[in-house]
């Protein structure tokens, strides 16, 4: 069973216990985080819902481990025969989530469906 869900702009395909490496959420490590823009879902009966443009009442629970940088990237600019140059680095923070549930959430019981006024002879002249 999988899914693929957008978290802060990106697209991440998840299974449960996955790890992954997410753009910086706002949120506190240990704490529980709920994504509910399911793009694609895929249950253990191979059955692939795709969302038009998310799947409705697929939600996808995640735990927040921990918060960090990324590795530094050099950032180096140039103009050959000035003289010039800039050397930059720059480091992205990221929060490291594992994936804990896949799958719907609960389902409301549907309101049955009231009797139609059967058309008499009355409401057809009317």
């Amino acid at each position: 069973m999988y899914a693929i869900v957008e978290i802060a702009g990106q697209q991440f395909r998840v299974s449960e216990k996955d790890r992954l490496r997410v753009p910086l959420l706002d949120v506190e490590s240990g704490k529980k985080v709920v994504f509910d823009n399911v793009l694609l879902f895929h249950d253990a009966k191979d059955k692939v819902t795709v969302g038009t443009p998310t799947v409705p009442k697929v939600k996808v629970t995640a735990t927040v481990v921990e918060h960090g940088r990324e590795k530094k990237v050099i950032v180096f600019k140039k103009k050959r025969r000035k003289g010039y140059q800039k050397k930059n680095g720059h480091r992205q923070d990221f929060s490291l989530i594992e994936i804990t549930k896949i799958g719907a959430s609960a389902a409301r019981a549907k309101k049955a469906a009231a009797p139609k006024a059967e058309k008499t002879e009355e409401n057809k002249e009317a």
